[in-house]
């Protein structure tokens, strides 16, 4: 089941999509469907809040998100894949966009899905792609998600430049069509993920493609050894892993450690 869902953050409407694996008997299943049961568990099914990236929207790049929510939904966990405020067709503007705002919108996600009926509240999990994984890892200790996974995490750096020598920001910069505000920028020596991330201590996994340029591989290290983790590498694959073996392979070891393996 996809349906549309909605929440209310800060008076502003978050949009996103709901995905619900369907119910069915072991004969209508394919290879490798439900590997959680065919039948929604007696506490509901577990679920994953996606987190997309920076100027991103919740497809993701080349439908990576959705596809993913399909795969997961095929194996029994149902997940919530949303566009922050200010992105997608979520209500805000952009140039109010802050990381501190994006945690708001992943805690509201979290109480989102906790609230519905055919969800396990215990079983709720994360998901952040680049910006999405840094927001990720701050959400982590708020959130108490069951298990964190982290697709090519960016870290504050990526925005650090844009301060060199005590520079003051305008108000607005055009940043390639998107009004990026002075808030996000001044506030990026104050983000501390990895600090965020050590405190947490829960059940996580980095996933890194190991020819990211964005995001340089020693991110995804840096994440994992905040984490006490394990990262895994994706051979030959850039920031958006972009080829269908990199996905295979992204889709594979992700839905294997959302769903315990």
């Amino acid at each position: 089941m996809e349906q549309f869902a909605a929440f209310v953050v800060g008076g502003q409407r978050v949009y996103g999509m709901l995905h619900v694996p369907e119910e069915r008997g072991p004969e209508e299943r394919g290879p490798g469907e439900h590997r959680l049961g065919g039948g929604r568990p007696a506490q509901g099914w577990p679920s994953v809040v996606m987190l997309h990236g920076f100027t991103g929207n919740r497809a993701g790049d080349h439908r990576l998100l959705p596809l993913f929510s399909r795969y997961l939904a095929a194996r029994g966990v149902a997940s919530l894949r949303f566009d922050f405020r200010g992105s997608g067709e979520s209500e805000g503007d952009f140039s109010e966009m802050t990381v501190a705002r994006e945690v708001e919108d992943a805690e509201a996600a979290f109480g989102y899905l906790r609230g519905l009926p055919m969800l396990d509240p215990d079983r709720v999990m994360l998901l952040g792609f680049s910006m999405g994984g840094l927001v990720a890892a701050l959400a982590a200790e708020r959130v108490r998600p069951h298990r964190l996974a982290l697709w090519a995490p960016a870290l504050p750096e990526l925005w650090l430049g844009f301060l060199r020598g005590g520079y003051a920001p305008p108000v607005i910069r055009d940043y390639g069509g998107w009004p990026l505000g002075r808030e996000f920028l001044l506030e990026m020596p104050r983000v501390k993920p990895l600090e965020a991330a050590a405190r947490w201590g829960g059940v996580a996994r980095v996933f890194h493609g190991d020819a990211d340029t964005v995001c340089p591989p020693a991110y995804g290290v840096r994440y994992a050894q905040a984490l006490g983790g394990d990262a895994v590498a994706i051979p030959g694959a850039n920031h958006t892993f972009d080829s269908l073996e990199a996905v295979e392979m992204l889709y594979r070891e992700t839905g294997r450690f959302l769903t315990g393996g």
